[in-house]
């Protein structure tokens, strides 16, 4: 709802944004907020941030070397008595944009009397996802309270109003941090009929601390005062100690929403999506068993025939092809560089997925993206070694330019849309703008990580792997392809092939969707694990159903066509894509929207490689079929 539906949601976990939800009015002058987003109020739970993850030890000690005592403190979530507590002011901006944030002081408020504090990004991830904190200047003591005081004032002329009425009627919220736990508040309201806009100017603060760590900030926002240009708008807070029962190590459960993620929807797909499983698994089975069998029999037959009847035999099928069915495949160059790409995606988004499940993640800011991004640059042997061996039994002899491309495929891909974002996000001053600094420090992963990594990897894989060793062998001149049925073409086969693994992933999608684009903390990711489990089984027996029948039609060029048939997944996810921007989300705007389009193109290309590298295990199938046969 608006920003008044805002100040009176009633006290449940926040929910996806609902476009066809009436808005309902405010009837009292008071807000309340318990470290909730926008959509939350009286006594709410907070709304998920965007945490990161801690710095290597090495980081940590230097950071508590060059800054004072309280970021120590901070990072060890341990506290003396009438010790220092930093509230940082992170950033704002309109509640149905998400990423389009902006600095807090961006906006003209006003900051504390207290000495400055610095803050430096600690980790990649931090400074890819727009986090700015800066110090609010308030004076917060461990257990000590603070009786309502005014902090700072604002001075109040026609600019400024300006600015708080559009961040008002843009429904602004904004973010603020203390020992780690994110807060959120909304900038003000506007009345009934729209005229009038209110600034909430004070801030109450009721934390939680069990010995001596704090496990629980609420936010309480109020003080409403009305935008009157050439006044002065006095801005106060106030902070409430109390004793809490919650255990440090579970003070971000309430961030979470079991109902949500938990819910029998979720457990169903899974259910479902594993009905889809046997089902293709014995119709595979099925359809190749029965086949398989007539072949068989036929050339058992075959072998009891003379020369001169096996001569004048009728051979149909694969059969005919198989001494062009290990031929290369045309543009071996850019094909092995995917499939060495798709292994090395797939290899990361299981080792994520394992550490997610072990450790919390998501209570450090930029955790997730910063883990991503290492064990990317970890696993670049993987791609060398598979891209590099593939590219070697196909004949290739530019493997210098192979591993160029496979090394950098997905880091231009990704890096390209997000550098053609930032310059939007520059226009915009978004927070989300990229340090240049931060470029360079991606580049120097790229040419200093993970391009060696590539490296080794690609002599592995040529010099282990690299020699053809195919069942049969290939003849000099190809076979020509007879005429099929338009159901046999491989673009037909390309465009239903994706259809069953995206049927097997689609529910989840939207809960990934709703915790990325939504304020949703997405943690289980147990069910993340059985999905991709899934989706690779799915996407194994359509393939090879796809790749025997494509064979069967005397056709013998499936190198392609498996990979394609697998990566049309991301079609239909992309798809998706805009079902759920314009069906199931609020967001507008040039930036948000560019973000969103761009890094689901981003999301989706990724996918469709990661399905299109079960290459590798159809290859290796066939190659047992065909020694068996």
């Amino acid at each position: 709802g608006g920003s008044s539906g805002w100040a009176r949601a009633p006290c449940v976990s926040p929910r996806p944004v609902d476009a066809n939800r009436p808005r309902r009015r405010r009837r009292r002058r008071r807000s309340r907020w318990a470290g909730a987003g926008p959509v939350g109020a009286q006594r709410m739970r907070p709304l998920p941030g965007a945490p990161g993850a801690p710095g290597v030890a090495a980081a940590a000690a230097l950071l508590m070397l060059l800054l004072p005592r309280a970021r120590a403190d901070e990072h060890e979530h341990t506290y003396q008595d009438k010790e220092e507590v930093v509230l940082w002011m992170n950033t704002v901006g309109p509640y149905h944009n998400r990423q389009e944030t902006y600095k807090y002081f961006s906006l003209p408020f006003c900051v504390g009397s207290k000495k400055s504090i610095s803050h430096y990004h600690e980790t990649l991830g931090e400074a890819l996802q727009g986090v700015e904190l800066e110090f609010s200047g308030l004076d917060i003591k461990f257990k000590d309270d603070v009786m309502p005081a005014t902090y700072c004032e604002i001075d109040l002329d026609k600019e400024k109003r300006d600015a708080f009425v559009y961040a008002i009627k843009n429904h602004y919220w904004y973010q603020m941090y203390i020992d780690d736990l994110p807060i959120w508040g909304i900038v003000g309201e506007a009345d009934e009929n729209g005229e009038d806009y209110y600034l909430w100017t004070y801030k109450k603060l009721e934390i939680g601390f069990n010995g001596n760590r704090i496990v629980d900030v609420n936010l309480t926002s109020e003080g409403k005062v009305k935008l009157v240009p050439n006044t002065k708008i006095q801005m106060s807070y106030s902070v409430k100690w109390k004793k809490s029962d919650v255990k440090f190590e579970d003070r971000f459960d309430k961030y979470l929403d079991p109902s949500f993620f938990q819910h029998r929807i979720h457990w169903f797909s899974i259910f479902n999506s594993f009905m889809m499983v046997i089902f293709l698994v014995g119709l595979v089975s099925m359809i190749l068993m029965r086949t398989l069998r007539k072949d068989y029999a036929r050339y058992s037959k075959e072998e009891e025939m003379d020369d001169m009847d096996r001569d004048l035999g009728d051979e149909y099928g694969w059969k005919q092809v198989h001494g062009d069915v290990f031929r290369p495949s045309s543009h071996p160059l850019i094909f092995s560089s995917l499939i060495g790409s798709g292994c090395q995606i797939f290899a990361v988004s299981l080792i994520v997925i394992i550490v997610a499940m072990i450790e919390d993640l998501y209570t450090e800011r930029g955790s997730m993206l910063s883990t991503a991004i290492f064990v990317y640059a970890a696993t670049s042997p993987v791609n060398g070694y598979f891209g590099g061996s593939l590219y070697a039994r196909q004949g290739g002899r530019r493997w210098i330019k192979q591993m160029f491309i496979g090394a950098f495929l997905i880091p231009a891909m990704v890096c390209g849309t997000a550098f053609f974002i930032n310059f939007i996000a520059i226009y915009y001053h978004a927070s989300r703008a990229i340090p240049f600094g931060t470029m360079v420090a991606v580049c120097c992963i790229c040419f200093f990580v993970i391009l060696p990594l590539n490296l080794v990897g690609t002599i592995l894989g040529r010099n282990l792997s690299g020699q053809p060793n195919f069942p049969c062998r290939v003849n000099a001149v190809p076979r020509p392809i007879p005429e099929k049925k338009w159901f046999m073409e491989p673009a037909v086969i390309v465009c239903l092939g994706g259809i069953l693994p995206f049927g097997s992933i689609f529910i989840e999608m939207y809960f990934i969707f709703t915790s990325f684009w939504a304020y949703k903390i997405y943690y289980v990711y147990g069910f993340m694990m059985l999905v991709l489990v899934i989706l690779c089984i799915v996407t194994v027996c359509v393939t090879i159903v796809c790749t025997y029948f494509l064979l069967n039609a005397e056709d013998y060029r499936w190198q392609w066509t498996s990979f394609l048939s697998a990566a049309s997944t991301a079609i239909y996810v992309y798809m998706y894509s805009f079902y759920y921007y314009f069906f199931k989300t609020k967001m507008y705007g040039l930036f948000q929207t560019s973000f969103y389009f761009g890094y689901m193109a981003v999301f989706s290309t990724a996918l469709g490689i990661m399905c299109g590298n079960i290459f590798v295990f159809e290859e290796l199938s066939l190659k047992i079929y065909l020694c068996y046969s």
